[in-house]
């Protein structure tokens, strides 16, 4: 979904994890194991966290709230603009709202002019 979205490229981590960017910034990465997010029962560290941007605080809010929701944040991410989810949840979310999630992102990161050039070609609904 997110190489749909214009003007993208991909770069890969320093574990060679993907890093989903638009005009050089990051907008989606898939982030190496990390002691911040670990499973509660076992203590083992998640492999598949995705890291989404978002565009404001109070979008942040909206995600992270909701305890039925799969995206999360950790303490590492306060005050950063993201949320983060686990791949093995990505199947929680319809296509619609994952793809609505991948579009947020990407408008996050990119340039103003790009921004407004996909939402005119793409009005909300």
């Amino acid at each position: 979904m997110a190489l749909v979205m214009p003007h993208v490229t991909v770069e890969h981590g320093s574990r060679d994890n993907l890093v989903y960017q638009v005009g050089g910034k990051s907008f989606i990465f898939f982030r190496n194991p990390r002691p911040d997010a670990v499973d509660p029962e076992t203590g083992e560290r998640y492999h598949d966290v995705i890291v989404f941007w978002v565009a404001s605080k109070a979008d942040k809010q909206a995600l992270v709230q909701d305890q039925a929701s799969p995206f999360f944040t950790t303490a590492h991410f306060n005050g950063h603009p993201s949320v983060l989810l686990r791949a093995s949840r990505v199947d929680e979310l319809t296509r619609q709202e994952l793809a609505e999630q991948v579009q947020d992102a990407w408008l996050s990161r990119a340039s103003a002019r790009r921004a407004a050039a996909w939402l005119s070609a793409h009005p909300p609904a």
